[in-house]
């Protein structure tokens, strides 16, 4: 059953929130206590949700995260079965250090139908819409970058694979959305980061209609006991996108600081003014939304 759309507003007040808590710490060489602001305020207003919410990619397991925590429930117990995926402050060093980049994201999806992903890196690839096949984590980068040059019908720009890089070092939930619209100018984005980071990147590029492939990197015991506990048994897989977000869903990102994708906050007085990018599949919205709220509201 698709989510209500009265949910929109709901879950991007969340992270609208969360974010103005995290502002209070931008440029304070903090990143645990800007993270652990983000986190009391999520999880305070997530309660006030007339939903049973349980989290399937929070900030660990119980003993590592007593708050928003993998596998607490939250909401009012009054309302539709979610699936919670949170990451309070993408780009904790950036706002600890007052950096561009720094956002505060959530994603939504219906009760079993979003991945709980392994706390280890993942391999990615994303693109905007393209031909299905055309990009594949399988290929090698050359053909990757070939064939999307022939797609783009730049070839001649790429020749001897002479193509501008946008190096990004932490933040890779946002460095994926690059390629949701031309405008920010990145065709591919690719790389390896958070595999947890994959699954929220994943759920706003799916109302997009782009291109996401993901393979998890097991790379020492711990992780590969982690990986058959929950479940996973083909330790090799590459995961379609629509193998790691099935259904409808709602994704929420609220800059923190400002981003090429989203403004930051600013506080104006007794009112605070935040930028939230808002997707929700099932009614094809995606958009950015600026608030004007009251600061203790």
């Amino acid at each position: 059953m698709p989510i209500d759309k009265k949910f929109i507003d709901k879950f991007s007040q969340v992270t609208s929130k969360a974010a103005l808590a995290a502002s209070y710490l931008v440029g304070k060489k903090d990143k645990i206590a800007a993270d652990q602001a983000a986190v009391d305020s999520m999880r305070s207003e997530l309660n006030k949700i007339h939903m049973n919410g349980q989290v399937v990619i929070g900030e660990g397991t119980l003993d590592e995260a007593p708050l928003l925590y993998t596998g607490e429930f939250l909401g009012t117990t009054n309302g539709p079965d979610f699936d919670i995926a949170v990451d309070p402050v993408e780009g904790t060093n950036f706002v600890a250090n007052n950096l561009p980049g720094g956002i505060a994201v959530l994603a939504i999806a219906e009760k079993g139908n979003l991945f709980n992903a392994p706390e280890t890196y993942m391999n990615k690839i994303a693109t905007g819409k393209i031909d299905k096949g055309l990009i594949d984590l399988d290929h090698p980068i050359e053909k990757n970058i070939k064939n999307l040059s022939e797609f783009k019908k730049i070839i001649e720009k790429l020749k001897d694979l002479k193509v501008n890089i946008k190096l990004i070092t932490d933040g890779d939930v946002l460095g994926a959305l690059y390629v949701s619209d031309p405008k920010y100018n990145v065709d591919m984005f690719l790389g390896i980061g958070g595999g947890p980071e994959g699954v929220l990147a994943a759920c706003a590029l799916d109302t997009y209609n782009c291109n996401f492939q993901g393979r998890f990197i097991f790379d020492n015991e711990n992780d590969i006991i982690e990986a058959k506990s929950m479940g996973i048994t083909d330790l090799n897989k590459k995961y379609e996108l629509n193998e790691i977000v099935k259904g409808d869903s709602i994704f929420c990102a609220s800059g923190i600081t400002t981003n090429e994708v989203l403004n930051g906050i600013i506080i104006d007085g007794d009112k605070y003014i935040s930028e939230t990018l808002v997707t929700h599949k099932n009614t094809n919205f995606k958009k950015i939304i600026k608030n004007i709220n009251l600061v203790n509201e």
